[in-house]
């Protein structure tokens, strides 16, 4: 055999990583043996070697498969490679100024115990929430990809034939030639879906803490702009914390935040700001989950090993339908909860899969070398007949 030919065994142990770490990557088609001999036997090459190193710096970057994928695929592209540096140095830099925050309110809190024998407990829990979610804005905004999985999962398995965002433009109070603001507005999926229901005349600005989502929401309903445009729909958008909006009081009619307040550092901060800009009998819509919103699926992840959580920090518990209305009554006169009625009955690995995967808890750390194993223990749980997975998910309309 040449020397330059090593079996599975062999360029794992000079690569320094697991035998099934190189299986799974050819699975996923990123690294391919150089020779398959007809007994079976895999063998490598010092230029698979190479290979190799540039996808485990990748992944140290923080890149996922599929970017990784593309990288590979376009490895003579350096532009495309410098981009994706580019937007990596830029979480780096998020993820800099984020530490810094936390380490402010450490000090402030320190601070704060030096003085005072009894904590200030709402401080604390304050603090421990923020601790627990200095990674969550960066994984849920580095690109809209993670999003899209979490989308379209419900989209393809929802059992309510009314979808979720259909059930919005149904509920909310939007009307013929109003100004309208949507924080978070992730890939602008919301305006994608009424594009054709739209009222005549509305002014939508669309804004994200995200520059990246801003992008995407721009980029997808101008590829749309003639279902908008015969019947004067504008859209504009904008880079924005909703904790801090550049407009003067009274500039909207209505507010819509989806998904989105549980995110705020500052929630009774965020909310004084979304009621200054709303006009006198406007109305802010508020969307969040319950506390059986998809149970199964974290149950499961748990049933397969008891270490994982989806997140590191359940978003109900911060602003949820449980308990959100009581909050939302001490800004806004008039409050109403709207609970939309659904489940999910999944039939396919894949987006089950796909969506656990995209989850902002510790589970890719866990399944890093095991998502072969963890996907035939889903297959099983999905069975013949399915998976129901619950939803639990509503709006406050808040009248101001």
């Amino acid at each position: 055999m040449e020397p330059n030919l090593y079996t599975t065994g062999e360029f794992s142990k000079r690569a320094n990583i697991s035998v099934r770490t190189i299986r799974y990557y050819d699975e996923k088609g990123l690294l391919k043996p150089s020779l398959m001999a007809e007994s079976g036997y895999r063998y490598y090459t010092d230029r698979d070697f190479a290979s190799l190193q540039r996808i485990l710096v990748l992944r140290k970057l923080g890149f996922g498969l599929e970017e990784i994928r593309e990288i590979t695929l376009n490895s003579t592209d350096v532009s495309y490679l410098k981009e994706s540096l580019q937007l990596q140095q830029k979480l780096v830099q998020e993820k800099i100024a984020e530490l810094k925050h936390i380490g402010q309110i450490l000090n402030e809190t320190s601070a704060v115990l030096s003085e005072k024998q009894e904590p200030d407990w709402d401080h604390m829990v304050d603090l421990i929430h923020l601790l627990n979610m200095e990674d969550t804005l960066l994984n849920q905004y580095k690109s809209s990809k993670n999003l899209k999985v979490r989308i379209d999962l419900h989209k393809k398995y929802s059992q309510n034939p009314t979808g979720w965002y259909p059930w919005i433009s149904n509920t909310i109070p939007i009307r013929d030639h109003k100004k309208v603001l949507e924080v978070g507005c992730g890939s602008g999926e919301l305006w994608y879906q009424m594009r054709h229901s739209l009222p005549n005349g509305i002014s939508v600005l669309l804004t994200d803490i995200s520059s990246g989502m801003v992008r995407n929401a721009a980029s997808r309903l101008k590829n749309s702009a003639a279902d908008f445009s015969f019947r004067n729909i504008t859209f504009t958008s904008s880079q924005m914390d909703m904790q801090d909006i550049p407009y003067e009081e009274n500039s909207f009619d209505l507010v819509i935040a989806n998904h989105v307040l549980f995110y705020a550092k500052d929630r009774k901060k965020a909310l004084d700001e979304l009621k200054r800009v709303l006009q006198p009998g406007g109305c802010l819509c508020l969307s969040t989950y319950g506390r059986k919103h998809m149970k199964e699926i974290e149950e499961a992840a748990k049933e397969y090993d008891e270490q994982i959580a989806l997140s590191e920090v359940k978003l109900y518990d911060i602003f949820g339908l449980d308990e959100g209305e009581e909050e939302l009554k001490a800004f806004f006169p008039t409050v109403k909860k709207y609970i939309y009625h659904d489940n999910l009955l999944v039939t396919d690995v894949r987006p089950l899969a796909d969506y656990i995967y995209s989850c902002h808890g510790n589970q890719n750390s866990i399944l890093k070398d095991r998502q072969i194993d963890f996907e035939k223990f889903l297959t099983k749980k999905i069975g013949k007949n399915g998976l129901t997975i619950t939803k639990d998910a509503g709006i406050f309309c808040c009248f101001k």
